[in-house]
Parts: C-alpha cells; structure tokens; sequence
C-alpha cells in the first residue's frame, strides 16, 4: 500500500518537484495550492490528485484534509511547502504585507498540523516535513517578516516533534537557501542573482529537484529515528 502524502503549495516550483519527487519514491500525492489549476496539473502529472487549498484559511485547510481521509482513509506524510515573500527593508515595509507573509508562512503550517496531527496520533504514526528557510535560521536582508515566521517554524517544529514522537511521528525542517524559482526571480534581478553565485560555495543557485530530495529523504523510512532536525540546502552558503 502506497504512503498518501499532501504537499501544500505544490502547483509550481520547490513544491512541485516534491510532488514529483515523492510520487516517484511511490506515494500517492495529493498536490494542494491556492490556485486550484496549478494543483490539478501537478496532481494529474504524478499520478495524483490536485485540491485547492487556502493554508491561511483554517476552514480551507480543513475541508481539504477531511477530503483526503475520506478518500484515502489515512494521511502518512504532510509537507509544509507553501510560501511567499516580498522582499524590501523592514523600516521600509508595510504592516498589511506583515499579516499576509506571517499567514502563509507560519500560520499555513499551523493550520495544517493542527488539522493532520490529530489523524496520525490515531493512526499511531506519520512524518511531517515543514519548509523553512535559512533566512529564518541566520536572518537575511530586506527579509525580516519572513524570517521571523521561518524561524517560527523551526522552532514550532521541534516542539511538535518533542509532543508527538511517542506516537510514532516525526517532524523536520529542511531550510532553503537561494533557489531558482519564479518567486526568486520576482525578488531580485541578475545582479542579486550573480552576487549569490559568486557567494556560493557551488557557484549555482539550488534547482527545486535539489531540495525535493532532501524532503523524499525525511518523508522516507530511513529517517525514522530522525526528528526535531533543521537542515540547510544551501550549496554551503551557510553552514551549522
């Protein structure tokens, strides 16, 4: 019996070659996202299915995990991978874009958790994989909401890894460094791009198949005994 795993924010980039990634290590994937499109194509691309999904609306998210256990009957990996940013100084920054980077970046994560965890508790077992960033672990420029709802999410891992282990489950985070997506290229033009690459020890930005692995390995068996644990992809731009 195939593993059902949800990938939020799965209808392009990092999330989307996770989707990829995890269908080929043979789970069933259920791919989620805000535009429901985008989350159908990918769901029909790996052999899935595709549902809409609001992470920051709390009745979305539910509707959609109550459809996944009706369907499938269990839910045994959720990753985290719905995200956005906008990039300026804080000084510079407006309150309104705060409430929308904080409710898609931690509260997205919140909302899910708190919607599958229940189910893998009675199911005596699941992983959960939560997206951060290396923004929330060092801090980064012009950044400063994201990286504190990132580093909200490290340490909100740890402390649901800390709750839930003795029911079988695990939680991780994997943090990405600077990554070559459509949200990446909204950030910044060729100039930031060259100075990253310059500054990064592979002298290349991570493609999104870099850090699906990376998830297909904390979602994998082989990290059963693996929990509470913050990785970086970063082709050594930062190092523990």
């Amino acid at each position: 019996m195939s593993r059902i795993a949800i990938v939020t924010g799965a209808g392009r980039g990092i999330g989307r070659a996770i989707a990829e990634r995890l269908a080929a290590d043979g789970c069933t994937v259920v791919a989620t996202d805000v535009d429901e499109a985008t989350a159908k194509d990918t769901g029909a691309s790996v052999g899935g299915v595709g549902l809409r999904a609001d992470v920051t609306d709390r009745g979305s998210v539910d509707a959609m995990v109550a459809q996944v256990r009706s369907e499938y009957g269990r839910i045994d990996v959720l990753v985290n991978n719905a995200g956005w940013d906008l990039a300026v100084p804080f000084v510079d920054s407006d309150p309104a874009d705060w409430d929308t980077i904080i409710r898609i970046n931690l509260y997205g994560v919140l909302h899910t958790c708190k919607a599958v965890l229940p189910i893998m508790i009675e199911q005596r077992g699941g992983t959960v994989v939560n997206l951060a960033s290396d923004a929330g672990r060092v801090g980064s420029s012009g950044e400063a909401v994201y990286s504190a709802a990132k580093g909200g999410v490290i340490a909100f891992t740890k402390t649901i890894a800390r709750e839930t282990a003795r029911h079988g489950i695990n939680a991780n985070c994997v943090c990405p460094g600077p990554t070559d997506t459509a949200l990446f290229a909204s950030m910044g033009g060729e100039k930031l791009r060259e100075s990253l690459v310059k500054a990064i020890p592979f002298r290349r930005l991570a493609q999104p198949s870099d850090l699906a692995g990376a998830v297909a390995f904390f979602a994998s068996p082989d990290a059963a005994y693996m929990t509470g644990q913050t990785v970086s992809v970063s082709g050594g731009l930062t190092m523990s």
